[in-house]
């Protein structure tokens, strides 16, 4: 397997090979990260993120390349000026206990996100899921334990594959994305999805650096019979990442990367947890920060552009995207949906 490189089309849609491996040093943290407590994890990562922060300033929060458009790329949907994606992950049961406070947010402003659940951490409601696909929202799979081990060697990720098809499968969900953006793009054809969600544009804060380089999909080419999936990279940073690492107080980086994402017509997607947030104006407790923060970002978003952004799941998009390669290929007439319709 190891001498088989998925094929990944660039933006510039040369196709080029890109395997991420897994450093020495993030095993090494993932074996200890149990015995730490939670306060010394953040602080260590608080200190390392500045540093690397001082460091990524020609690359992050925007890197001026990943803007480059896919060849024969013309335009989203309805001549809409960008793409708008709405993805959470939740991480533990805490968080699981926050998703309605969540989905009701989003519900009463018009838009709608997907879910992705950690299927054997905590105790997932049938229900819910069932409920959440019902109000319009999507459900997908978020690894399988959440314990840092899922790209540990190739035959671990193939034996917890095929759990992970499995609750796929049963969730009827189209989507993936890995517990800390580990990601091999190759392995992970491996998995029955339409769409992998565990890259970015560029994030020099996660275990594995790696950016794509691009705030577009891409298409990740199947082998050996395996089908193709769309890659979705999140390309605006993570609400964990700003707002419990680097400690900001205010979304302006948020606004800053999304009117660059806007100037270069890309996809706007963007991951929060509800773990992290408090809804409740209460005192924050380690590793939290206010709700209003993404709702401010949201409003922003609604009254800065309105009326300018295709709003869409991430199957929807990962649908659009497989649909506009055939197009490019056939020459045939790219099919859209509908945009949800902001309040």
């Amino acid at each position: 397997m190891n001498s088989k490189l998925a094929v990944i089309k660039s933006p510039s849609g040369v196709p080029h090979v890109k395997i991420s491996g897994r450093t020495f040093i993030i095993k090494i943290y993932y074996f200890i990260k149990p015995l730490l407590p939670r306060w010394f994890q953040l602080l260590v990562r608080h200190i390392i993120a500045m540093r690397k922060r001082n460091l990524s300033h020609s690359i992050w929060p925007v890197h001026d390349g990943a803007g480059t458009p896919p060849i024969d790329w013309h335009g989203w949907p309805l001549q809409k000026r960008f793409a708008l994606v709405l993805t959470h992950d939740v991480d533990t049961a805490k968080g699981y206990e926050r998703i309605y406070d969540l989905f009701q947010l989003e519900k009463a402003m018009g838009l709608r996100s997907s879910f992705n659940f950690v299927p054997e951490k905590y105790n997932i409601d049938r229900r819910d899921l069932c409920e959440i696909k019902r109000q319009g929202f999507e459900v997908g799979v978020h690894g399988l334990k959440h314990d840092g081990k899922l790209f540990k060697n190739y035959k671990t990720f193939i034996e917890r594959a095929a759990k992970i098809n499995m609750y796929l499968n049963e969730w009827k969900a189209q989507g993936f994305r890995a517990p800390c953006m580990h990601h091999n793009l190759e392995w992970m054809l491996a998995l029955n999805i339409k769409y992998d969600a565990s890259t970015f544009d560029t994030d020099p804060f996660e275990p594995q650096p790696d950016g794509v380089g691009t705030i577009f999909p891409f298409i990740v080419k199947g082998i050996s019979g395996q089908h193709d999936y769309v890659e979705l990279p999140y390309t605006l940073p993570q609400d964990c990442t700003l707002f419990v690492i680097l400690k900001e107080k205010n979304i302006n980086i948020w606004k800053r990367k999304l009117d660059w994402i806007v100037e270069n017509g890309g996809m706007a997607l963007v991951i929060t947890h509800p773990d992290y947030m408090n809804f409740n104006e209460k005192k924050l407790a380690a590793g939290e920060y206010p709700a209003c923060y993404y709702f401010d970002f949201l409003q922003y978003i609604i009254h800065s552009y309105h009326d300018q952004f295709w709003h869409v799941l991430p199957g929807d998009i990962a649908s659009f995207w497989l649909n506009r390669a055939y197009q490019v290929r056939t020459r045939e007439p790219v099919l859209a949906m509908e945009p949800f319709q902001a309040a």
